[in-house]
């Protein structure tokens, strides 16, 4: 099977054209894969909205559970048989195309995280709706209630691949100005009143600021309010600029957000904009750091 989009981000009309080819019975295909999922203390449940409101025949990709099952943090890199037992109850194999979204009312939120899950294991075809919001408000076909029974597949064990993600111990020397003489920029996708320490944390009892030489950039800056769309690249390049983000090859990124989730709409963003540098994600992003550092240390800043 040829690949059937020419780009990783995806407009509903292309992925709708493209269902209508597939054939239910026959392997490879298309799957639509809903990652809905909300902050803690939004309310709403990312299955049970998703069982209200979908693309006909989508998978469920639960963050809360497809993840390392013994991590204190949240939302961390799954363990290899976590993410292959996953694959396999959802029905998806290893040759199939698997196109990536979110809620209709948010737009572009925690997609970017499950389809980066799906890259990090090496899954060769990997894309990311732009949006569902879109594909809804144009009369695109949606299902709801519950799901109809999925057959189970075969999907190879693959090791992550752990180039694609950066760790506590890591940050925390960047931070210490011991990068081993690599150009690194920290950017953090959180909103700027937690990221200045001004406004709290959604997870009780932890404390908000940011790290030590980290640049603010809120993941909301690169998502049009109206539409909930990821920005056209120039403008989404004019956004990442003006924040102090070096754009040359020589400089490398390593991101961040609350749990690893928004820090990937930042990795899309980046792409898109056609920013330089190796990029990496901090898997337990700012819940680990304010778990494992205070202000006492220098390693916590509000400013």
């Amino acid at each position: 099977m040829t690949r059937p989009f020419s780009s990783y981000i995806v407009t509903p009309k292309e992925l709708h054209d493209e269902l209508r080819k597939n054939i239910p019975t026959e392997s490879p295909k298309i799957i639509p894969v809903s990652a809905e999922w909300y902050l803690p203390n939004d309310g709403r449940d990312g299955r049970q909205e998703f069982l209200k409101l979908r693309i006909p025949g989508a998978r469920f990709f639960d963050l809360d559970t497809i993840k390392d099952p013994v991590s204190p943090y949240p939302h961390m890199v799954p363990t290899t048989s976590v993410f292959t037992e996953a694959m396999k109850d959802l029905g998806i194999s290893r040759d199939d195309t698997v196109v990536v979204f979110d809620s209709p009312t948010l737009g572009i939120f925690s997609a970017p995280r499950a389809a980066w899950t799906f890259k990090v294991f090496g899954h060769p075809k990997v894309h990311l709706l732009n949006n569902f919001k879109q594909w809804v408000d144009e009369g695109y076909p949606t299902e709801s209630g519950p799901e109809k029974p999925i057959s189970k597949t075969e999907y190879p064990a693959f090791e992550p691949n752990h180039g694609m993600i950066s760790s506590f111990e890591e940050i925390k020397s960047i931070a210490q100005s011991n990068a081993n003489g690599k150009k690194i920029q920290i950017i953090d996708a959180r909103p700027n009143g937690r990221w200045r320490g001004k406004d709290p944390e959604p997870r009780p009892g932890l404390s908000s600021g940011h790290a030590p030489k980290s640049i603010s950039l809120p993941f909301t800056s690169l998502i049009d309010p109206m539409t909930r769309r990821l920005k056209p690249t120039e403008e989404l390049k004019e956004v990442i600029l003006s924040s102090g983000i070096d754009p040359s090859s020589d400089v490398e990124k390593r991101l961040m957000c609350g749990t690893g989730v928004t820090a990937v709409v930042l990795d899309v963003a980046l792409e898109q904009a056609g920013i330089g540098g190796n990029r990496k994600v901090y898997d337990g992003s700012w819940t680990e750091w304010a778990q494992r550092v205070d202000e006492s240390s220098g390693l916590i800043v509000k400013a």
